[in-house]
């Protein structure tokens, strides 16, 4: 259980570290003649200052006994010898020691007010002209600026992190600005969401009914729809209904504020065919048509580079690899070349990494071609399959500081004739504009992907809307051509897909089933298989059973809760693959203890978060991780609150305490953070879980992410419906008829 909430009051003596970045400081104040180490996310503090911390004690492995404190309220200086020492700190630009001990000689203990109230008396002092008064003063009310905002802002309950982030953000002008609308955050900051601004407009006595109030929750909603359910809009009477039901308005009110929301172009709206009217954030109404443009353009384009003696030079490939290709294979290898864009989908063992390596051998004397996927595991992945280089499409476009910002872009284009993306079902909308803007018309794009696999995390279904619409090229492959054609995991995959049961009694296979009724027997199970029994089935060396289940075997998940949902698995699995040992380095956050040696996964987009990556040449640094990365804790600095990852494409990433929030056990992945990777052995329990989650696709991603084992652990009841499930969740998107529009259009013209 955690610790009651603690106040030390204390007099701050020196700051022994500090990140300008994100606040973090170490220092020493005295309570008396006791000194003590406080640590946190803290404004900047000067020696002689008087602070009041809010926190707990905590019992530091090297340092010993600290205050980790959450909050602080500062009181300012009193007497003559504190104003002086806390004046003369340099916190304050154009003041040193001297200058400190002008100040107070000339105002006494009235220098704060004089600060405060009377700057431009500051002239008063010989040696202090205007220009020189200014500049103290610009400094004093940037720091004291910055010290009001944090307080303001924990004092209603945000984190010192994100408080940090705000107060950057607004400058000294933080708490006015809050004042006048605290809904202004929502829009203006990531990761402040309408219930935080709400809960401290509310508390502040702003009227529910405010035009700021019904805005922010448009907002809102148009971006929670994106985030979790992937709608790139809302129609309009939908989005209508939902603000007024949250903010309990009468739907007129709501209308006013769409309306007004559309002149001040903070929203879109916009008439779909066949439906009612509709309404979305400006980012994804322009990168759906920006998207169709661009294939559009591409398509019209065609390669520059031709390739002659296409028949023979296929023949000559299947001779020399010994393979023999379909129609179908044929007609896809033919259509990547002459044609300017390329669709390839097909399920498992339908030949499409074949297809690659066959267009690659064809293209790559004459033609410069790069290949890319959406994670660092699927581009690893395609390079592993195809025997050339591939890149995360971050990695490739060379991102900048956010999700929309990419070096690569239309100004500076990526040099190729042909881009191959793999994995598109997981590419979304904002990735896809990013993507296209970097592609000359002329450069072959060659996309391929599962399109009955899960849709993007991401809000759009780009794969999917680009196949619906038939105004791109493309190929389905359907027949199963993999060589070991008799693995029951492909042939499973297509049953289930066909929504067939799959077979799951048949012995001395790649595919096998376990029954448990129950949940917790279920979870009991799955940790007997990866603690001794897959490894001992897998012949392990049995002095790296452990290690080797980690890293050879993933448990997914169609659920986060429940016994067999991926939060309790998690703890199971750590226990049972990396116990607690006496004297381990170890770091806890929140619910969970990181220990070296966990498999975690990044949950979110950090476009910030600096790395090294080893080379053939060395080390090189970057910037950037990604929601669905996947690495292991390589080492632990409890001194410091460190905790290093390597990631699977050799990324060594140090976090800091308060960026453990985007990290997560990985022992157990929901389905759908498994998309794009693939896992030697996958086990899966089937024992229920909420009906929108147990279907047909979840079903058949999960089984399509294992290379050469898969154990269903569970019921066959359950697997029978979600094989009859084949209920896909509905995505508001625009791209389909945004590309049968530029096809219309091309026609006419």
């Amino acid at each position: 259980m955690p610790t009651e909430t603690e106040q030390l009051t204390a007099i701050v003596q020196d700051t022994t570290f500090r990140n300008e970045d994100n606040g973090y400081t170490v220092l020493h104040a005295v309570v008396g003649r006791t000194e003590h180490t406080v640590v946190g996310i803290l404004p900047e503090l000067s020696p002689g200052e008087n602070v009041t911390f809010e926190g707990r004690w905590t019992e530091h492995p090297m340092y010993g006994r600290q205050f980790s404190a959450s909050k602080c309220t500062i009181t300012p200086p009193t007497g003559k010898s504190a104003i002086e020492k806390y004046l003369g700190s340099g916190l304050i630009r154009g003041i040193g020691p001297s200058t400190a001990k002008l100040i107070v000689n000339h105002f006494g203990e009235s220098a704060m007010d004089v600060l405060d109230e009377h700057p431009e008396r500051l002239t008063e002092i010989p040696g202090i002209g205007p220009k020189k008064a200014a500049m103290i003063m610009e400094s004093y009310t940037e720091q004291m600026g910055m010290r009001r905002a944090l307080v303001f802002l924990q004092n209603y309950g945000i984190s010192p992190n994100l408080a940090m982030k705000v107060a950057k953000y607004y400058g000294e002008n933080t708490v006015t600005l809050i004042r006048q609308n605290p809904y202004r955050m929502v829009t203006d900051i990531d990761g402040v969401g309408f219930l935080t601004a709400d809960r401290i407009a509310l508390s502040m006595g702003i009227d529910p009914m405010s035009e700021h109030r019904i805005r922010a929750a448009l907002f809102y909603l148009l971006n929670e729809a994106a985030g979790n359910g992937g709608h790139t809009y809302l129609p309009h009477q939908v989005l209508r209904q939902r603000a007024a039901a949250m903010l309990r308005a009468d739907e007129e009110l709501v209308e006013r504020q769409i309306s007004q929301g559309m002149l001040e172009k903070m929203i879109v709206g916009f008439s779909m065919p066949g439906e009612e009217d509709a309404v979305c954030l400006p980012l994804y109404f322009h990168a759906e048509n920006e998207i169709a443009m661009r294939l559009h353009y591409l398509m019209e384009a065609r390669p520059y580079k031709r390739v002659t003696g296409l028949g023979d030079r296929i023949a000559a490939y299947e001779k020399e690899q010994g393979v023999r290709f379909s129609d179908m294979q044929k007609k896809a290898i033919r259509s990547a070349v002459e044609e300017g864009v390329l669709v390839i989908t097909g399920g498992p063992g339908t030949g499409k990494t074949t297809i690659i390596r066959c267009i690659l051998s064809l293209l790559k004397e004459d033609n410069d071609i790069l290949l890319c996927a959406p994670t660092g595991r699927a581009a690893k992945r395609m390079s592993e399959a195809t025997g050339e280089e591939a890149k995360t499409i971050h990695r490739l476009l060379e991102y900048g500081g956010d999700s929309e910002t990419f070096a690569r872009s239309q100004d500076y284009p990526l040099e190729c004739d042909c881009l191959i993306v793999d994995e598109m079902s997981m590419v979304d909308v904002v990735l896809m504009r990013g993507l296209l803007r970097a592609i000359l018309p002329g450069t072959r794009l060659i996309l391929v992907g599962d399109a009955d696999q899960l849709p993007s995390v991401g809000a759009g279904n780009v794969l999917h809307d680009i196949l619906a619409s038939d105004a791109v090229p493309n190929v389905r492959l359907c027949d199963i051509f993999r060589q070991d054609e008799s693995s029951m995991i492909v042939l499973n995959a297509h049953r289930i897909n066909h929504g067939e049961m799959p077979v799951l009694k048949k012995r001395d296979t790649d595919f096998f089933f376990e029954k448990k009724m129950l949940q917790s027997e279920a979870a009991k199970t799955i940790c007997q298989l990866l603690q001794t029994r897959l490894p001992k089935y897998l012949r392990f060396p049995e002095d790296r059973w452990r290690s080797e289940a980690v890293r050879t075997i993933q448990v997914l998940t169609p659920t986060k809760k429940g016994d067999c949902g991926a939060v309790a698995l998690n703890q199971l699995l750590q226990a049972a693959l990396n116990p607690e040992k006496p004297g381990q380095d170890t770091i806890t956050h929140g619910e969970t203890t990181f220990r070296v040696g966990d498999k975690v996964i990044q949950t979110k987009n950090d476009y910030q978060l600096e790395y090294k990556r080893r080379t053939q040449f060395g080390w090189e640094d970057g910037t950037g991780i990604f929601n669905g990365d996947v690495g292991y804790v390589e080492h632990i600095d409890p001194a410091e609150h460190l905790l290093t990852v390597c990631f699977d494409d050799d990324r060594y990433v140090t976090y800091q305490k308060q960026q453990l929030d985007a990290l997560e056990l990985a022992y157990c992945l929901t389905v759908h953070k498994s998309q794009g990777s693939e896992f030697p052995v996958v086990v899966l329990p089937v024992v229920g879980g909420p009906p929108m989650l147990m279907v047909r696709n979840l079903l058949y991603t999960a089984l399509t992410r294992a290379r050469h084992l898969v154990v269903l652990v569970g019921r066959e009841e359950v697997i029978r419906q979600m094989v009859e499930n084949d209920h896909i969740a509905q995505r508001y998107t625009m791209l389909t008829e945004r590309l049968i529009s530029y096809q219309t259009l091309g026609q006419m013209g």
